[in-house]
């Protein structure tokens, strides 16, 4: 109706009206249709926009306070899998180390970024550093953050021995991959990822408050309450998309301490023992080659060996399982036609138990129970270390039959047939003998050793 009548009120003023008649035309239309278009939007303003899931449960953690090693990875795993058990609304893992293996940070990198729960990285205490391998594992987290007092960087690559040779080519590919690698997770997680490269290349190291001023970490907190309290209500979108609001009802983290079998692979799993163990390998399996029959070492080399191939994240722990408890076995066979005094059902032992510890996850769905695992382990170990002992023992005992039994038995002189010259009864049986002159008739004596078919005998009171 109004359209209507200002049209015809327009036609009334003449041709001179007609361009703006068609200008006011135009600008009508396109009011009508923004506030029209605003209407539909204003009925429904959150159509277009994901509400996210407010996640209230428990806030999970772990403190990782040695090298990053195949034994934190594991410990990682099970950790991230309990946290999703318990609908967890935050992962924490408050971090200390001086570096560790590329590969092991990099699989670590990989169960982070694509984690359903968020994930933070707190430095922590004061004094702690989140240095080399650490350094990229914090990059990686939904976030990242320090204690005052902390640092973090210097995460240039170095050999197991210390540094690489500079300018070789080796040097070279490792640096850039690792490099390569920092700035990727920086530029994903929207960080400063010329710093990431600089402490590759540059070995660059900053306090906390530089590392937050330069967009490194995201914030500083105290301890971890402190921590949980300011990221409260914080909205993360994680790997899959899905965006999630942190609002834990209690604000104390719940710890995922290590188990027996993480304990003893962190220990297999350090830097220094790795090295060890694979000297001590090679060492072994060589003596052993240069020597055959001499049994320890080859045994010890090649257990030695299959366990630093673990620890250098070369052979992956279920991988490294197998092929322990197949040398288990092929040391408890060879223990049936060698003569080893037991060293070879010994070390069968421990490389069974060895590896029935890595085999499983704790958290795999092909977990076995604790007390079927220790009670199959013993009851097996106890069998072989059993028949061991007792071959070792018939070994070393004394010839029950032929000559060499008489030696120690004790008899009696019954007649004496010449100077130092006697006739013996020693067994139930008579004997030849000769020993020291003086002896007589009724006297006790005592066997000492076998010539012939004649025995030395001396006097049984000496």
């Amino acid at each position: 109706m109004i359209f209507k009548c200002f049209r015809k009120s327009m036609t009334k003023s003449g041709k001179r009206w007609k361009p703006i008649r068609l200008l006011v035309l135009t600008v009508a239309f396109l009011a009508l249709t923004l506030v029209s278009g605003q209407g539909v939007d204003a009925k429904n303003p959150t159509d277009t926009l994901e509400k996210p899931e407010v996640r209230t449960g428990p806030v999970v953690a772990i403190k990782l306070d040695v090298s990053i090693n195949p034994a934190t990875y594991e410990l990682l795993k099970r950790a991230l899998n309990e946290a999703q058990k318990r609908e967890a609304s935050l992962f924490v893992i408050v971090l200390d180390t001086p570096g560790g293996l590329v590969t092991s940070v990099r699989k670590m990198v990989q169960l982070i970024m694509s984690s359903k729960i968020p994930v933070a990285v707190f430095v922590y205490p004061p004094g702690a550093r989140a240095a080399s391998a650490g350094a990229i594992l914090t990059l990686a987290a939904d976030i990242a953050a320090m204690a005052p007092g902390t640092n973090i960087g210097a995460a240039h690559p170095v050999g197991l021995g210390g540094d690489m040779e500079e300018n070789s080519t080796m040097a070279s590919k490792v640096e850039n991959d690792l490099a390569a690698l920092a700035i990727s997770i920086a530029e994903k997680r929207g960080r400063n990822s010329r710093w990431a490269e600089d402490a590759v290349r540059k070995s660059l190291s900053s306090s906390a408050q530089e590392a937050l001023k330069l967009h490194v970490i995201d914030l500083m907190a105290k301890d971890v309450e402190d921590l949980v309290s300011k990221l409260r209500g914080k909205v993360i979108t994680l790997a899959n998309g899905h965006k999630v609001m942190i609002a834990p009802k209690d604000p104390r983290p719940i710890y995922i301490k290590r188990d027996l079998r993480e304990k003893i692979l962190g220990i297999i799993a350090d830097p220094n023992v790795a090295y060890i163990l694979m000297m001590l390998g090679m060492v072994g399996l060589y003596f052993e080659l240069a020597h055959p029959g001499v049994i320890f070492p080859g045994t010890v080399g090649a257990l030695c060996l299959l366990l630093s191939l673990y620890a250098l994240h070369t052979l992956s722990a279920s991988a490294t399982a197998i092929l322990l408890i197949l040398l288990a076995f092929l040391l408890f066979v060879l223990e049936l036609f060698i003569t080893s005094h037991g060293i070879l059902a010994l070390s069968g032992t421990v490389s069974l138990i060895m590896g029935s510890l890595m085999l499983f996850d704790s958290d795999s769905a092909l977990s076995i129970s604790t007390s079927v695992l220790w009670s199959t382990l013993v009851t097996v170990s106890l069998f072989f270390l059993i028949v061991a002992f007792v071959a070792a023992r018939a070994a070393l005992s004394k010839p029950k039959t032929g000559m060499e039994a008489l030696i120690g038995s004790t008899g009696t002189i019954k007649e004496v047939t010449g100077p130092g010259n006697y006739l013996v009864f020693v067994h139930g049986e008579l004997w030849k003998a000769f020993g020291p002159k003086g002896l007589h008739k009724a006297q006790q004596i005592r066997v000492v050793g076998v010539e012939g078919l004649k025995l030395k005998i001396e006097s049984k009171e000496e």
